[in-house]
C-alpha cells in the first residue's frame, strides 16, 4: 500500500513541479511520477543535510515540489545537450 501512495504523491508532486517550472517539458506519465518521487528523495536528503529534517524523516509537500523543480531543471539542462 505504501508503494501505491508513493506513486500517487509522486505524480501529484511531479505535476505541480511541471506547472510551476516555465517552459515546455515533454514528459509522459511515468517520467512525471519518477520526477515527483526523485524530487521527494532529493528534498529529503537536502533537508537532512541542512538540518530541516531528522534522518529518515520524509520531506513535506513543499520540500518535495522544490526538490522536483531542482530535478526538472537538471533534466532540462541534460536534455538540451543531447
Amino acid at each position: 500500500m505504501a508503494i501505491i501512495s508513493m506513486i500517487i504523491v509522486g505524480f501529484i508532486v511531479g505535476l505541480i513541479a511541471r506547472a510551476i517550472m516555465p517552459g515546455d517539458q515533454k514528459l509522459g506519465f511515468i517520467l512525471t511520477v519518477v520526477l515527483g518521487i526523485v524530487g521527494s528523495i532529493v528534498a529529503g536528503y537536502l533537508g537532512g543535510a541542512i538540518g530541516w529534517y531528522q534522518p529518515g524523516e520524509a520531506a513535506g509537500w513543499i520540500g518535495s515540489v522544490v526538490g522536483a523543480i531542482i530535478v526538472l531543471f537538471i533534466y532540462g539542462l541534460i536534455a538540451k545537450k543531447s
